[in-house]
């Protein structure tokens, strides 16, 4: 993999790290009824920054001929995914339990959530499977 393409993928997992640790935390326990608001500004950007670099990735992984590109491309199809259909689901549907406030409106927002937050993880590991990979190989060569 070029140095171009650990740098992006460096960057990208640096950025989810912080975002799933620090951010996301703070927005859920310290903002409160402003919450809601901020992450409907936040997210989308959020998957639009991930949808940049992935694609950065995407393409000097291509480059390179690396053998990690498909992995990239599936980081990168995760934020399209987040961006474009689970994100404005998951909007409709708080919006939906906070109006209603039943058990089934509920569930069907955390439903959505966890597999926001599934697929998240899924492309943390992948970039930690791409970095420590890349890596060793880097250092295995003489």
């Amino acid at each position: 993999m070029s140095g171009l393409a650990a740098l992006f993928s460096s960057i990208l997992l640096g950025s989810m790290l912080f975002f799933a640790v620090i951010v996301a935390p703070t927005i859920s326990r310290t903002l409160e009824e402003e919450s809601l608001k901020f992450a409907r500004n936040l997210f989308p950007k959020y998957y639009l920054w991930g949808m940049g670099v992935s694609t950065l990735a995407v393409i000097s992984t291509m480059v390179a001929g690396s053998y990690t590109a498909i992995l990239q491309v599936i980081i990168l199809l995760g934020f399209v995914y987040g961006h474009q259909i689970l994100q404005p689901k998951a909007a409709n549907a708080k919006d939906q339990w906070l109006a209603s406030d039943t058990a089934q409106d509920k569930a069907h927002y955390k439903s959505l959530h966890k597999r926001a937050v599934i697929i998240h993880a899924a492309q943390v590991l992948m970039l930690v499977i791409i970095v420590v990979t890349t890596q060793i190989l880097r250092y295995q060569q003489p």
